[in-house]
């Protein structure tokens, strides 16, 4: 069942404007993002989408939105997130699912337990409101639950928000804003350039002249880039969750457990990851960035399975070579990335949750759907300039990761793009780190 069914809906604009001082290419959760913050500052946006705002990834991931085991590199930017989590929804007027409940982590494996306790000593610089716990604290926040837990962790300060609802609550607030427009089934088919920056953007519906864009494309960007001579490693996940329906409430925010990963709705049902969840398909991206991923291949090697898929021949990893901006595109013909989900997982994450809290019998999937999580080799986005291309800004390769950073990432993109001091120091999300020789970190966390 596609996701886009679910999602709220969000009117368009019915004119293209001629010009913007900053057009955001792609209405995912940074890209409305980019739009509200540029919109509060007093610029002019045009916020183009070839789909519907949050049809992909940004409306098909598990809605955390927490700063427990994430890449030191980010933490900074998920604090800044965190705050305007707390505060959008009554800047708004909107709500946005968004609850402060929590997230408890448990484990069997006194090697996990390790490894997140080094996490832990890492982020203590940053002040951060986390603690790890022992068998019995672990018995106690997993209530109905029998298993023997050796320990796990506890972030009381991290959160959910409903990714059906976030992306389109805040982007309807950016276009009741005076210079923001909206514009869906809109595929931007590629950049105009003059005198080697930015002068504008081809749509299917027209020129807008602009001296600023952020690319924030999702699993699209390296493609569009690659059009354009520019390069950014980038690889898809094909990515299967589904939600239930309304059952007991067991924990009060996400809870991570060895065999499943649940997180509470509105609606009383749960989000639901399986464990080896993930499916990565041979495409002529995944070939052309191989060398990059293999690291980050073999740390998660256990959690992902290779294929041969049809996208190999359709979708953003495929080639597309060199297409015409006058004439239509992929863009316009694949207007939603909208795979087929693994629905085999569905019944062995039912049993495994019935299993560990048997006061959960009857429980049934609810909707299944699947996405694509754009990655990068290190697993941090890349929010950055683009040195061979002045005026354009890069937002994208957030590796799962996107959607509870996203209100700050699109933040930083609007500070980038607009000339105003950036919120966090950018320098560990540019694209150059890529090519300039420096060896790339692991990626941290999950």
């Amino acid at each position: 069942m596609p996701a886009t069914r679910l999602l709220d809906t969000v009117e368009s604009d019915p004119i293209l404007p001629e010009a913007a001082d900053v057009v955001v290419i792609g209405a995912g959760m940074i890209g409305v993002a980019a739009a509200w913050h540029l919109g509060r500052a007093g610029h002019s946006v045009a916020l183009l989408e070839k789909g519907v705002v949050a049809g992909e990834q940004s409306s098909r991931n598990w809605g955390w939105c927490r700063l427990l085991n994430r890449d030191e590199r980010e933490i900074p930017l998920m604090q800044h997130s965190q705050a305007l989590w707390d505060r959008l929804p009554a800047e708004i007027g909107a709500e946005m699912g968004f609850r402060r409940a929590g997230l408890v982590y448990v484990t069997k494996d006194p090697k996990e337990l390790a490894e997140w306790q080094a996490w832990l000593d890492m982020a203590a610089p940053y002040q951060v409101q986390m603690r790890m716990i022992g068998p019995e604290e672990a018995k106690r926040l997993t209530p109905g639950n029998e298993q023997d837990w050796v320990g796990g962790v506890v972030s009381p300060q991290d959160g959910r928000a409903e990714p059906a609802m976030a992306a389109p609550a805040l982007a309807r607030a950016s276009r009741a804003m005076a210079g923001v427009t909206i514009h869906q089934t809109c595929a931007v088919r590629g950049l105009d350039t003059t005198g080697g920056r930015i002068s504008g953007v081809f749509t299917e519906k027209g020129r807008i002249r602009t001296g600023a864009v952020i690319l924030a494309g999702g699993a699209w960007t390296s493609m569009f880039l690659r059009r354009h001579g520019l390069d950014m490693p980038q690889s898809s996940v094909h990515s299967t969750v589904f939600a239930t329906t309304p059952a007991k409430q067991v924990s009060p925010g996400p809870l991570r457990t060895p065999e499943f990963i649940l997180t509470p709705l509105l609606d009383g049902g749960y989000l639901v990851a399986a464990k080896a969840r993930g499916r990565l398909e041979l495409t002529p991206a995944g070939i052309r960035y191989a060398r990059q991923f293999l690291p980050s291949l073999r740390k998660n090697w256990k959690l992902v399975q290779l294929r041969f898929g049809r996208s190999f021949f359709e979708g953003p990893d495929a080639w597309h070579g060199r297409w015409s901006f006058d004439r239509p595109t992929v863009f316009e013909r694949m207007r939603v990335l909208d795979p087929a989900p693994r629905t085999e997982i569905v019944g062995p994450a039912l049993a495994e949750i019935v299993a560990a809290y048997p006061e959960m019998a009857g429980i049934a999937a609810a909707r299944v759907w699947a996405g694509w999580i754009d990655s990068t080799p290190d697993a941090v986005p890349v929010i950055s300039t683009v040195e061979a291309l002045p005026g354009l800004v890069v937002a994208a390769g957030f590796s799962g990761h996107g959607f509870g950073i996203g209100p700050g990432a699109g933040r930083l993109a609007a500070d980038l793009a607009s000339g105003a001091p950036p919120v966090v120091d950018p320098a560990p999300f540019t694209l150059a780190r890529f090519f300039d020789g420096r060896p790339l970190a692991p990626p941290q966390g999950i």
